[in-house]
């Protein structure tokens, strides 16, 4: 375990990028998030056939991307519609991670 680190992130900032990095560790969650990035937002409906997985299995990757933020989830009636969370998605990609992959001297 880490007990001290050289830099000014935490262990809890460190578990979170830990959860977010894993929810991308999967193809089925790439083409999900690439799908979304094409589309924009996009009914469960839709997601279940164009990803041709069962609507389980989706719902499994699509709770661990929420989960992570990477995805927005708004219900309307009975279905819900996912569209990517632009703001974390553009955060990640950012130099925030600078700290962590390229630590300054």
């Amino acid at each position: 375990m880490i007990k001290q680190l050289n830099t000014n992130l935490s262990l809890d900032q460190l578990k979170t990028y830990e959860t977010q990095f894993k929810a991308l560790a999967d193809s089925k969650r790439l083409a999900l998030l690439n799908l979304l990035s094409v589309n924009g937002e996009m009914c469960v409906c839709d997601l279940t056939e164009e990803m041709d997985i069962p609507q389980s299995k989706l719902s499994y990757h699509l709770k661990i991307m929420t989960d992570a933020n990477f995805l927005i989830k708004e219900t309307r009636g009975t279905w819900s519609y996912y569209q990517i969370n632009r703001k974390h998605v553009d955060s990640i990609l950012s130099e925030q991670l600078c700290c962590i992959l390229k630590p300054s001297k």
